[in-house]
């Protein structure tokens, strides 16, 4: 009985040395516990050894051990991680870029526009990805354009409703909902060709659940061309980056004639296209998607419908318009606030 204590006891305390986690996940066990306990466990064996041979010294040489133990039995102790550890996450590198800090030069400690444009290295993922978007969104916005009667859109005599016709809807459509799904499945197979995949992906997910709202619902096909007017501001966006990946400002004296030209241009179309669409057209749209869902609502005798989803969706996307809207303000604003007004370029 006192022998099977004893080896019971030498178990015990060698498995627990063995075993012992760290206090957290910056504090790992001194090495020595480990050795220390193969140590003691060749000693257990001895020891059952002389216990056969010597039955007479059986408690002595029990507390002797049992005090050797203890005494070898290492503490626990703070040490650095080890090399072979898995390096703690730099919250700062794996922070998500901010959209303005896509397509503009920001100074990181105070959040002031800068002058010019980020330079765009050599890339070929991105480049042929920009590529895609800049020729596949040009039979979009032509095929909208064509979907409407100009002399009652400019005329202001009439509804814009009235003065959609419709006529190419299904090719329009079609070819929207084509490019969105290349697109989607893009990003989805080399994530790499754009800076933030995961906003991307989230967008053109949520945009052609939007877009096949006016499929169901014909009386609003007028709204999906209104919307999709933003796409002439995406390409001048585009635009901006692939025809300037010097990220020269715009409004540089000594640029060649023509490149001072095709950027200024591009640069211009891009604010007022910014500002009629993302600014001033979608939050109009969002007042009439709410009109047409409390027509829409009585004629189907219930508010779960189509017309309510188109809202929501319609909504995310005014926030997100919002959001850009006011950062790039923001940042002019802390700009003026600053005193740097003569260091920064009004052009941007």
């Amino acid at each position: 009985g006192k022998q099977g204590l004893r080896i019971l006891d030498h178990i015990y305390i060698y498995i627990h040395t063995r075993q012992m986690p760290p206090r957290n996940d910056k504090e790992i066990v001194n090495n020595n516990i480990t050795m220390n306990a193969i140590g003691n466990g060749n000693e257990i064996g001895k020891g059952n050894e002389q216990h056969n041979n010597e039955n007479e010294n059986d408690m002595t040489n029990y507390d002797n051990d049992e005090d050797s133990m203890n005494n070898n039995i290492s503490v626990p102790i703070r040490l650095r991680r080890s090399i072979s550890a898995p390096p703690l996450r730099n919250i700062k590198e794996t922070k998500r870029r901010r959209v303005l800090d896509q397509h503009y030069v920001i100074d990181k400690e105070n959040r002031v526009l800068m002058p010019g444009m980020p330079i765009q290295d050599d890339d070929l993922a991105r480049d042929l990805h920009d590529f895609f978007n800049l020729i596949f969104l040009v039979p979009i916005v032509v095929l909208n354009c064509m979907n409407w009667n100009w002399d009652r859109f400019l005329g202001g005599k009439s509804d814009l409703k009235d003065a959609w016709t419709g006529e190419y809807f299904e090719v329009f459509f079609n070819t929207t909902i084509v490019y969105f799904v290349l697109d989607l499945l893009w990003v989805c197979i080399i994530p790499k060709c754009v800076k933030s995949p995961s906003t991307i992906i989230q967008h053109h997910i949520a945009a052609i659940f939007y877009l096949m709202i006016p499929l169901f619902v014909p009386k609003i096909r007028w709204m999906m061309g209104f919307a999709m007017s933003v796409e002439v501001n995406t390409w001048f966006l585009i635009a901006r980056r692939v025809f300037n990946k010097q990220g020269f400002s715009p409004w540089t004296i000594d640029l060649p004639y023509l490149f001072s030209v095709k950027v200024k241009m591009i640069s211009i179309l891009f604010y007022i296209t910014w500002i009629l669409t993302r600014c001033i057209a979608y939050p109009y749209m969002l007042v009439r998607l709410y009109d047409e869902f409390h027509r829409h609502s009585k004629q189907v005798k219930t508010r779960l419908n189509l017309m309510g989803c188109a809202i929501c969706l319609h909504a995310v996307f005014c926030f997100l318009n919002a959001k850009w809207t006011f950062a790039l303000i923001g940042s002019k604003w802390r700009q003026y606030k600053l005193g740097e007004r003569s260091k920064i370029d009004k052009g941007l």
